[in-house]
């Protein structure tokens, strides 16, 4: 939308590609993605019109936008025909609202963990990068904020101030660090913010159990909203070249952990794998947890083993879903015993 905005500003003709077709009739195209595993074409890559961007080229190592393009307003516009086309089509308008209510950007960038599967790992503090004021669209409802670790910065006040003062209810969609949570900051993101969505967090290490268990106790005190954590798994955080059969153990176990004291907190956990899981023996196993937690209508009312029964049943037996549940099962009863018939409504000491 920024590229958009600069370009039309230099009354440049600009238009949304949705296909490959054609290329070669445009001055200039610009190709963006955001996973690694996005196919584009090689023939598309070596044509000399062709500009490449983001974390998907380049991991961490993608290069930032000239100034006058990352500091300009952005073409909120470029989605629409796109979108009313989707919506002739069937589409229910709630599914494109990013793209309609939002208005979105980056009021900090960076971040002080320097973790080592993050595209933000060359980062070592969080700074401000824009006022909300850059990307607002005074039409627009709400107000989407994409940082990477806005707890972190030091100036963490005179932001959520400065969003406070626009009168539109906002949100973080990236996930906040709760390590950072105080007194104050739960009060200004619980009981001061106008707040739109979930209010997201992260739980990506066991090691962490201790201190995010002190700050859900924190976060209780001052709400009983129901925040929602990403629960990262399948990277392995001592030595991320070694995965063996000890370690998709003792990870699948790590991750059950980290959801039980979720739900002891009343707490939703949203399941995201590291590309990794998928050369795990036990991949069937994340997925059917990730389908299980990233549901809370499931989630709240079933455990594990309820939800693959149910889900079994759901798609006829004999499912993909329940010989997932049966490998685990028949191989590490521990597992089974200890974390198979965990309830949320059970644990949930916040009803």
């Amino acid at each position: 939308m920024k590229l958009s905005a600069y370009y039309k500003s230099l009354e440049y003709e600009v238009e949304l590609k949705l296909d490959y077709d054609n290329l070669n009739t445009y001055n200039k195209v610009f190709i963006s993605k955001v996973f690694t595993d996005t196919y584009v074409p090689e023939k598309v890559l070596e044509m000399k019109n062709i500009e490449c961007g983001g974390t998907g080229f380049f991991y961490d190592k993608a290069p930032p936008l000239p100034y006058e393009i990352e500091h300009i307003m952005p073409d909120y516009n470029l989605y629409n025909e796109w979108v009313n086309q989707k919506i002739m089509e069937g589409v229910k308008p709630k599914e494109f609202e990013y793209y309609t209510d939002y208005s979105i950007g980056f009021v900090t960038r960076g971040c002080i963990r320097q973790c080592s599967f993050c595209v933000n790992k060359n980062y070592k503090q969080c700074n401000l990068h824009s006022p909300v004021s850059e990307f607002l669209d005074s039409t627009r409802k709400y107000i989407c904020l994409l940082d990477d670790n806005v707890l972190a910065c030091k100036d963490w006040k005179q932001v959520f101030k400065d969003l406070q003062s626009t009168g539109k209810r906002f949100q973080f969609k990236q996930g906040m660090d709760a390590r950072l949570l105080t007194d104050e900051k739960c009060d200004v993101i619980f009981n001061q913010s106008k707040w739109i969505g979930d209010y997201i967090f992260a739980f990506d290490n066991i090691k962490d159990a201790v201190v995010i268990e002190e700050k859900l106790k924190l976060i209780r005190k001052h709400t009983d909203k129901i925040p929602k954590f990403y629960t990262f798994c399948a990277f392995n955080h001592d030595n991320p070249d070694n995965y063996n059969e000890d370690f998709w153990k003792k990870d699948i176990v790590d991750l059950f952990e980290r959801i039980k004291i979720l739900m002891k907190y009343k707490c939703l956990p949203y399941v995201m794998w590291y590309k990794d899981y998928k050369n795990s023996p036990y991949y069937g196993t994340y997925v059917n947890i990730a389908s299980w937690c990233n549901q809370p209508s499931q989630f709240k009312k079933k455990s594990y083993k309820e939800w693959c029964i149910s889900d079994n049943e759901r798609k006829g037996g004999n499912s993909a879903t329940m010989r997932y549940y049966n490998q685990i099962a028949e191989k590490y009863s521990d597992i089974v015993d200890k974390y198979f018939d965990l309830k949320y409504e059970d644990l949930n000491e916040y009803q």
